[in-house]
């Protein structure tokens, strides 16, 4: 059973990678980065939707508050990673985004929810370093990574880390369909507020509509599910190594399609982000 569970995880996890590169395409094909994001978000809302059918759960006011806040972190992370992935590149923004554990050590550090330590404050030293050598901060502008991909990026990682907390403190009271499907509607609410709708509408009539479901299955709605039920079946710690599948996959999509290339400073930084967050998440759980 746990074997199986680490195999759906790194199907979800290779699914999520793929949607950044999935995104890079369509963009590369003049898509506007939030539109495609509202499309990942919302193809997957329908298929989660369609999951809760089968498996419907009571909602009450807590679970109706948290999944809220769980929708809010959906919106931003999926937003800032695909305006990251347009200012910088996929590696970029999907290890910027893998950033998000160190985010919720910092929220939990400010609202006293856990104790510091200095093996904690180490590893957040060591990200903040990956991330200037993988940012080129230093270097502003150069390979075509502007300061907005890198804050987007960073901003995906901070909205992952809301989404987190969100959905941990709703799972005490119902079940991941009714959460999940609660988050990607106020997620697609509050999409509707920033996307060009005339250019939304114009995905229906466009020979990339069969792309943009195909983001939202892979991106919001199958690889969810998937990730769901892996986590019943394993330990959290399998999960959180595992999770380092995601930007690896998009990176090499990045590479081998979009022909997107990294420096070694810029391999050197992803390397030590991936290796550290994966070591604080696993020591963590």
């Amino acid at each position: 059973m746990r074997f199986g569970g680490l195999w759906l995880v790194i199907l979800a996890a290779i699914l999520w990678g793929l949607t950044g590169g999935l995104g890079g395409f369509l963009m590369d094909k003049g898509w506007d980065p939030l539109v495609i994001s509202f499309y990942r978000g919302t193809v997957g809302l329908l298929f989660i939707f369609i999951w809760f059918l089968f498996k419907p759960s009571k909602w009450n006011r807590q679970l109706l508050l948290w999944s809220v806040v769980a929708g809010i972190g959906v919106a931003g992370n999926m937003a800032f990673y695909f305006v990251s992935i347009s200012e910088a590149s996929i590696a970029v923004a999907a290890t910027l985004m893998y950033t998000a554990p160190i985010f919720v050590f910092l929220i939990s550090f400010l609202f006293r929810l856990e104790k510091a330590s200095f093996y904690k404050w180490l590893a957040i030293g060591f990200v903040m370093g990956g991330v200037v050598l993988l940012t080129e901060v230093y270097e502003i502008g150069a390979d075509n990574i502007t300061m907005l991909g890198i804050v987007t990026g960073l901003g995906a990682g901070l909205s992952y880390a809301l989404f987190i907390f969100g959905f941990k403190y709703a799972s005490k009271h119902g079940q991941p369909q009714g959460i999940l499907t609660i988050a990607f509607l106020v997620f697609t609410i509050i999409m509707l507020f920033f996307i060009d709708h005339s250019e939304a509408v114009s995905v229906f009539s466009s020979s990339d509509l069969f792309w943009m479901i195909l983001l939202g299955v892979f991106g919001a709605g199958l690889s969810f599910f998937l990730y769901v039920a892996g986590l019943k079946r394993t330990s959290p710690t399998a999960a959180s190594i595992i999770a380092m599948v995601e930007p690896v996959t998009a990176s090499l999509f990045g590479f081998l399609v979009l022909s997107e290339l990294l420096t070694l400073p810029q391999l050197g930084g992803m390397g030590i982000i991936l290796v550290t967050v994966t070591i604080l998440s696993v020591k963590q759980s």
